[in-house]
């Protein structure tokens, strides 16, 4: 699959942070520990959040909304699903750098069907930071040429964590997969139960 750099065609579904250092979250990332396989997602991680740079992200980027520093890491290189929040996602890759899958709210099918040959890649470098918008679709980074990936995950304070109540209605609230996310299964791709298999067509790999 083409990757792309974070040029033009990155446009429609974020943009890249600048004015903002990130090093320090990117070594503060290696200190922990990658998983023996597979992908691990912690919503919010105190060590990551005790860096000043956590006023930064709420004052600067997030207009002072209270928000949380998460991290994505461990070994991927495969679509999976893909979910959407009601606001951006801001992501900062680690060491080595990410690559992220994405497509585009709108092209959802009204039956929430998605088709993953609309999927673009593209590389984000080590310690760049990149806000995708609301409308991305995305989930879990991929690795760059097989290696394991970290990227802190910054979000609005509560999002991704677990529901209080049962979403079952049509046609989107049975998307409602934790708090502010909406999540899009591929059958090929390991995702829990409940969760609407909606993706068709291949589980795209980089």
């Amino acid at each position: 699959m083409k990757i792309n750099d974070l040029g033009v065609a990155f446009r429609k579904y974020g943009r890249v942070i600048s004015g903002v250092d990130f090093s320090a979250l990117v070594d503060k990332m290696e200190e922990i520990p990658l998983p023996q396989v597979g992908v691990d997602y912690r919503a919010g991680d105190a060590m990551l959040e005790a860096l000043p740079l956590y006023q930064e992200f709420s004052e600067k980027i997030w207009g002072e909304m209270p928000v949380q520093i998460g991290i994505c890491w461990g070994f991927n290189n495969k679509l999976n699903a893909f979910e959407y929040h009601r606001n951006s996602e801001v992501i900062v890759a680690g060491k080595g750098g990410i690559i992220l899958l994405l497509g585009m709210q709108q092209d959802i099918e009204d039956d929430n069907t998605y088709n993953t040959s609309r999927v673009e890649a593209f590389q984000v470098p080590e310690g760049i930071a990149v806000e995708l918008y609301a409308t991305t679709l995305h989930y879990a980074p991929c690795g760059v040429n097989g290696q394991p990936f970290r990227a802190a995950i910054v979000l609005p304070k509560g999002t991704n964590y677990p529901l209080d109540g049962e979403h079952k209605a049509e046609p989107e609230d049975k998307l409602l997969a934790a708090k502010n996310k909406w999540l899009i299964g591929h059958p090929d791709g390991g995702c829990g139960p409940g969760t609407f298999m909606g993706l068709k067509g291949e589980n795209v790999s980089v």
